[in-house]
């Protein structure tokens, strides 16, 4: 699944991505340490996993492939 950082806080590595149909998921710092990430801009491209919850499980680049 992709979509574009709507948020970023550096200091506590979480944000939100808005999905390419408008919708808007919250990501926390598990999410994003499991992409391998050390920042995200505002406006950039991810790619996301949700866990069977819902929740975003991995963030990372979209030109990185997403963790197995």
């Amino acid at each position: 699944m992709q979509g574009t950082v709507r948020t970023y806080d550096a200091g506590a590595r979480s944000g939100s991505v808005l999905l390419d149909d408008g919708t808007e998921l919250p990501f926390d710092a598990a999410a994003f340490d499991a992409g391998g990430l050390r920042m995200l801009r505002f406006g950039q491209r991810v790619n996301l996993a949700l866990d069977d919850t819902g929740t975003v499980s991995v963030i990372t680049l979209s030109t990185f492939p997403l963790p197995r």
